[in-house]
């Protein structure tokens, strides 16, 4: 297993999984460095063809990430620094990560934590875990938040959890689909391992054209949907791959595929 720390980020890479932990105590808020990092790693992660899934979590047992570490905003930190490629955190632009991005929230997550979150893909909270973008009490838009929380829960909890800055817990972010799974405390990266392995094991060329076709559909009437679906090179990548002819003679014959992403 390959480990680094950096800038308060644990990066471990083991086979084809990577797990990225903040590691800024005492509550793994993110600074300047920190982000910057978080968009190296996530540029490596990207470009890595031997990495094929990730898992985003924090240290210890009470906060995944409040966010911005207001402690340095107060010294002067602005908050329209150049925090790279992929804005704050490395999530918040688009980064056309055509992998699979596991989230294991393992407690308080708000703020650009919460954002951090809304950029992967799959998110495993344990059941103490709690979110909230609470940027409208000191007057901050929370940019990356207003854009993408409309696109993953109705629109009347989206606003009034915006405007308000509340809190929600495990179980209600079960209940909007924000959360795929929760688990007891202390679960959550297990759990998110579990489900990395089995992705890993699956078929890497399907990952990017299930990614790209639900991104490019997301908005679009379900007869353009399938123009977008014939003109995707990764959705034409598949079609003519080694591997969907190695998954239906594997099917055939009773016997694992041997995936070879080709």
């Amino acid at each position: 297993m390959k480990s680094e720390f950096v800038d308060g980020v644990r990066t471990e890479v083991d086979g084809p999984i990577v797990t990225v932990t903040l590691d800024r105590p005492k509550a793994n808020a993110i600074d300047l460095k920190a982000s910057r990092r978080l968009n190296d790693v996530f540029t490596e992660f990207k470009n890595d063809p031997s990495v094929r899934v990730g898992i985003v979590t924090g240290a210890g047992d009470r906060f995944f990430s409040p966010g911005w570490d207001l402690k340095n905003a107060a010294t002067g930190e602005a908050s329209d620094s150049d925090w790279g490629v992929g804005g704050f955190g490395g999530l918040n632009h688009p980064r056309n990560l055509d992998k699979p991005l596991i989230a294991a929230v393992n407690g308080i997550c708000c703020g650009g934590g919460f954002e951090v979150v809304l950029g992967t893909d799959i998110i495993v909270m344990e059941e103490h875990a709690r979110f909230a973008l609470p940027e409208i009490n000191v007057g901050v838009l929370a940019d990356a938040g207003t854009i993408k929380l409309r696109r993953r829960i109705p629109y009347h909890v989206a606003v009034e959890f915006l405007m308000t800055g509340r809190w929600m817990d495990a179980t209600e972010a079960k209940h909007w689909g924000l959360a795929n799974h929760v688990v007891p405390q202390g679960q959550g990266l297990a759990k998110a391992m579990e489900i990395a392995r089995q992705l890993a094991d699956g078929p890497p060329l399907l990952f990017p054209a299930i990614k790209q076709l639900m991104e490019h559909t997301e908005m679009v009437p379900q007869a353009q949907a399938f123009l977008v679906h014939d003109a995707l090179a990764a959705v034409q990548k598949v079609l003519r791959s080694e591997d969907l002819i190695e998954g239906a003679t594997a099917f055939s014959e009773k016997r694992k595929p041997a995936w070879k992403g080709r």
